[in-house]
């Protein structure tokens, strides 16, 4: 049964009005959790180590497993305590930290692979599912750091189990870094094959970013950023189901209606995010930072974007029509998100990932739905390729060149994208990789047969755009 208690600061809305209770919206929350798939994806503890420096790396690690596991001691309990008060599922607990490539810099070390191991300790010590940040921002250039680090990525994520890391290299202002580009196709393969036995699980836990923001709760992007303050909750809230739900039940709508109805759930899906996190970050005792609203699918039945976007009436996502539907969804979830907090941040729209859900699962394998497809749905919603298996012996150059693509569409709209590829070890197109839990399975989908490798090895800089010129 879901218990609801709530004072008047705590249902008051971004305009500062109420909302009241009432026993109709309390059954329907109890429909949301139970048949709808209803939950709080995560849970994030952002934690600063820029206090943590030294050049002995020995100590450096000393002290950021000492902050980390002091910081976070009570953030399991505190969730679940929160978890049995509201009813209201919390599926991952999550940790994010300062830019190891930063925070690491003075080290004096050849690489950094002992500080992801590090990471992971401490990560099991305060028992959360994943750790963010062993990461760089290499947008503009790199330091001998951010060299270390992205050289580390491949060993760090393979000979760990819960660190995640993510790479920076483009932003609106600073254009697109085809160097930092050019290495990250090579650490993709690499990573690969160092987790070969595992259908390449270690490419799960990298994603290359353009534009990233510093306080997006969802791995395997998140990280504290520099400009953060010393300890914060963010909360990532998900509720595809409940949208699919809602538009499902609608005789006959147009797109106004739909796009009103998903507004309106969007709304309500906020409100119980933020009560969550608030009290979560009351009773640690810790800032509130950002509220996440984004859809981030799973892949049980029900729990999908992709379904949503068939409820609009494609036959199949993937289908004519699936760009136009999917700015619309992206659109009203903000608009309906916006409304209902004053902390909305992070990434904040519709996720895409591909083994994550299970409607596009289906769409890949109906052959409704192609990686050039995807990346046209990118230029709408949140994030980017996400979760996307190509074929193990796709080149590095390939690889580097889809990243480019993609981080050229984030530039140029002045919006986060990202690039999740698993190089599936040993498959081909027809195959699937195997994940299990949150990361789901994924078809293997084709790439482009034709080259991309002297394009890539050019290097240097794309520019950035002219509407960077904002100032």
């Amino acid at each position: 049964m879901l218990s609801v208690s709530c004072t008047g600061s705590d249902l008051a809305g971004a305009g500062g009005f109420f909302m009241l209770i009432n026993p109709k919206e309390i059954l329907e929350t109890i429909q949301m959790v139970r048949m709808e798939h209803l939950d709080i994806r995560t849970v994030t503890m952002g934690i600063s180590l820029r206090d943590c420096s030294h050049p002995d790396i020995d100590v450096f690690n000393e002290n950021i497993y000492e902050k980390i596991t002091s910081r976070a001691k009570d953030l399991v309990r505190t969730t679940n305590d929160i978890q049995s008060l509201y009813g209201i599922p919390i599926i991952n607990r999550r940790i994010s930290v300062t830019p190891i490539a930063i925070a690491a810099e003075s080290c004096k070390s050849q690489d950094f692979v002992s500080v992801a191991k590090t990471m992971d300790e401490a990560a099991k010590e305060a028992g959360v599912d994943f750790i963010g940040g062993f990461s760089a921002l290499v947008h503009k250039g790199t330091t001998p750091g951010d060299l270390k680090l992205i050289n580390s990525i491949p060993e760090a994520l393979a000979s760990t189990e819960k660190v995640c890391s993510s790479v920076n290299v483009a932003t609106t202002k600073a254009g697109i870094n085809m160097d930092a580009v050019g290495m990250m196709g090579q650490v993709i393969k690499d990573t690969a094959e160092l987790t070969s036995d595992r259908d390449g699980i270690g490419c799960a836990k990298l994603v290359v970013f353009a534009n990233a923001p510093e306080d997006n709760p969802f791995m395997a992007g998140a990280f504290h950023g520099i400009g953060e303050s010393e300890c914060v909750i963010n909360v990532g809230v998900s509720g595809p189901g409940v949208v699919n739900a809602a538009v499902c039940e609608l005789e006959n709508p147009d797109l106004t209606e739909i796009s009103e109805t998903i507004k309106r759930t969007a709304f309500k899906i906020t409100r119980m995010g933020e009560m969550v996190g608030r009290e979560v970050s009351r009773r640690l005792g810790v800032e509130f930072g950002i509220l996440d609203l984004s859809l981030a699918p799973t892949p049980e039945i029900g729990d999908s974007v992709a379904a949503i976007l068939e409820a609009m009436g494609l036959e199949r996502c993937g289908a004519h029509g699936t760009t136009a539907a999917l700015a619309l969804l992206n659109d009203a979830v903000k608009k309906g998100g916006a409304m209902a907090s004053s902390s909305v941040g992070g990434l904040s729209g519709a996720f895409i990932p591909v083994s994550e859900d299970a409607g596009m699962i289906e769409a890949v394998k109906a052959g409704a739905l192609s990686l050039e497809k995807l990346e046209a749905m990118t230029s709408v919603c949140s994030v980017g390729l996400d979760m996307i298996a190509v074929p193990g012996d796709t080149p590095a150059a390939t690889l580097s060149a889809i990243i480019a693509d993609e981080m050229a569409i984030g530039v140029i709209n002045k919006k986060t994208t990202a690039v999740r590829v698993i190089p599936a070890p040993g498959k081909g197109v027809g195959d699937s990789v195997e994940f299990g839990g949150l990361l789901g399975s994924a078809p293997v989908m084709q790439v482009s047969n034709f080259s991309s490798e002297t394009f890539v090895k050019r290097g240097g800089r794309i520019p950035a755009p002219i509407q960077s010129l904002t100032n």
